[in-house]
């Protein structure tokens, strides 16, 4: 069984249940359980606390997703983000100790666990395990949870494609601006002419 017990299939709501099956249907999914525990963090409401401005319907606090975002930035090698604050509560005293969050006290335990979630997800995503989700379980909800992993693999990936990017390089582009290049494919680029 998972280790996080999926939502029964007849406790999903109408929504949830119809994409599954539209998307077996097609062949999106070939089973639904992941979806099925995916589903925790589906929501409408939007938590009445600070809100982070690039996530502005997530249930983390917008304190603990910048946490999140600069960490993952420094691990990613992604200049920008590690750079750039988008939360007044940062200082740069967090951003210093991000690398070890074990030697900072003023870290709530959410804030410390989250990290240290982080951090396994990008450097040893095997050595996650059941005490992994138990300690989680003890701060954070089941869909805070979700939303915490969907969210750091999503920064994990960004941030290491924009560190290849090199964005602050001083070489020029391997690749120049091509307006023809904007929201096309391959195909549609390269149409034959007869």
């Amino acid at each position: 069984m998972p280790r996080i017990e999926p939502i029964p299939w007849n406790e999903l709501s109408d929504a949830q249940r119809g994409m599954m099956e539209a998307g077996g249907e097609t062949g999106a999914y070939t089973m639904t359980l992941p979806l099925q525990i995916l589903a925790y963090a589906d929501h409408d409401h939007v938590p009445d606390t600070d809100r982070h401005p690039n996530f502005p319907n997530h249930l983390l606090d917008a304190r603990l997703l910048e946490l999140l975002r600069i960490r993952s930035g420094q691990l990613g090698g992604c200049e920008p983000c590690m750079g750039s604050r988008k939360h007044g509560s940062i200082t740069d005293g967090d951003v210093a100790c991000l690398r070890a969050p074990e030697d900072r006290p003023e870290l709530t335990d959410r804030e410390e666990r989250a990290l240290e979630f982080l951090d396994l997800l990008a450097t040893d995503h095997f050595s996650i395990d059941d005490d992994t989700y138990r300690r989680l379980a003890e701060v954070f909800t089941t869909a805070e949870i979700i939303e915490l992993g969907t969210t750091c693999g999503g920064m994990i990936g960004t941030h290491r494609f924009i560190h290849t990017l090199d964005p602050l390089g001083d070489q020029a582009p391997v690749i120049t601006y091509d307006p023809a290049q904007i929201g096309v494919t391959w195909d549609e680029l390269h149409v034959p002419t007869s």
